[in-house]
């Protein structure tokens, strides 16, 4: 049976405390709760009519439900995306980037220029990449394997060590006429460096990954074969289009003050503050907490998370998605716009309604149902309910160093 009858006892606190995960008295005080509760049962009432099922049904039935509907748009992304083959396409991202351009398209970026980059890997060299080539300098590498392919290696083929001491070291120096404007690029590598990423680490490296401060977006050349992979490959490069810009205003926000590299830094870290929050304060939570520890406490008070506010973005890029693939009615993608925060206990297993979490447990086969990003969507949506969205961003900008907005 559903969870209705077990809920229907609750208040608006006590089934948002239960749908996040957290302790009654970590929502005490906050206003907007009663508003967001009543949206979210009206939105979950509205998508189980939808799909035909009701209160009743089992979390399995809902998941599958709307698994299905994700399935249908990766199907019909892979043809509008002209059926993408990345081992083929490192030298012209082609149609992916083509459509994600149009779908969403970031301003210029404020990043370290390239020569720069090129002087500081000259004073600490990436020996373990240039020894795998066979490359005698820093200058012979960039030029043969050019830049975002090389800056998108040191990822997966040097130590962590070395990264620490290049992250700590080289940027220490770095002065505002080291930066410049340019596009944001986007780089499908080349199929050798799977070869290089399983040689260094011994397993696949994350398939869409980013360097804010390059400005470059790099998706690895593994094979197109899972169902449901298209659409998390191409959700992960709309995610990545609005969170690079959003660091990169940060970047030119912060030039000119005289502990911009500090800033620079934590910023490249994505700096969480421990220790509890200061009274009335809201902390800012920049990294994805829940890899390293599901149960860190921060995650289950109080917070906002600029990271979902960029899925947020990605959310409402749907409707222009629908646009290119010229079947808006059919797969009415602006559906999943308002369900990024949306989640219900049916039994006792709770179901994520967002669009990320759902594309993410499918192409792990159901194996993990992911709960993550519809739990921080609806951290969001609560703070927001209270300051409005516009808002809400602007002070997580003027706080992001602090680590804490104070209402």
């Amino acid at each position: 049976m559903g969870n209705r009858p077990k809920l229907e006892g609750m208040n608006s606190y006590q089934k948002l405390a239960r749908i996040l995960g957290a302790k009654l008295e970590a929502l005490a005080g906050l206003g907007g709760i009663d508003a967001v509760a009543r949206e979210n049962d009206e939105t979950v009432d509205r998508v189980l009519k939808d799909l035909g099922l009701t209160r009743q049904s089992v979390a399995e039935e809902v998941y599958d439900a709307l698994a299905q509907r994700l399935l249908a748009i990766d199907r019909r992304l892979f043809d509008v995306l002209g059926k993408p083959d990345l081992a083929k396409m490192s030298d012209d991202p082609g149609q992916l980037a083509e459509v994600a351009f149009k779908v969403f398209t970031p301003p210029k970026g404020f990043f370290i220029k390239k020569e720069k980059v090129a002087e500081l890997l000259a004073k600490q060299p990436p020996q373990s990449l240039m020894n795998h080539f066979g490359y005698v300098s820093v200058a012979e590498l960039l030029e043969k394997e050019e830049f975002a392919s090389t800056v998108a290696a040191l990822r997966f083929t040097q130590t962590n060590e070395w990264m620490h001491q290049f992250f700590g070291t080289a940027y220490n120096g770095l002065k505002p006429e080291d930066f410049e404007e340019r596009e944001v690029e986007i780089k499908i590598l080349d199929v050798k460096w799977l070869d290089i990423a399983q040689k260094f680490i011994g397993k696949k490296f994350h398939n869409v990954s980013h360097l804010k401060e390059f400005g470059v977006i790099f998706i690895s050349p593994e094979s197109i074969n899972v169902p449901g992979e298209t659409l998390r490959t191409f959700l992960l490069l709309l995610h990545y289009l609005h969170e690079v810009p959003f660091y990169s205003d940060l970047f030119k926000k912060f030039l000119h003050d005289a502990d911009f590299v500090a800033k620079f830094q934590s910023l490249l870290r994505g700096d969480v503050q421990d220790g509890p929050a200061p009274a009335g304060a809201w902390r800012i939570i920049q990294r994805y907490l829940a890899k390293d520890d599901p149960m860190d406490p921060r995650l289950h008070e109080p917070h906002v998370d600029p990271e979902a506010e960029h899925w947020y973005l990605v959310a409402h890029n749907f409707g222009k998605v629908a646009e290119l693939m010229g079947d808006t009615d059919k797969f009415n993608l602006g559906y999943w716009t308002s369900l990024d925060h949306v989640g219900d206990f049916f039994g006792d297993k709770l179901v994520s309604f967002d669009v990320v979490d759902l594309i993410m447990s499918l192409v792990k086969h159901g194996e993990v149902k992911y709960l993550y990003h519809q739990q921080e969507a609806l951290w969001n949506r609560i703070f927001s309910e209270q300051v409005g969205r516009e808002r809400m961003n602007v002070l997580i900008g003027e706080n992001i160093i602090s680590g804490f907005v104070k209402l």
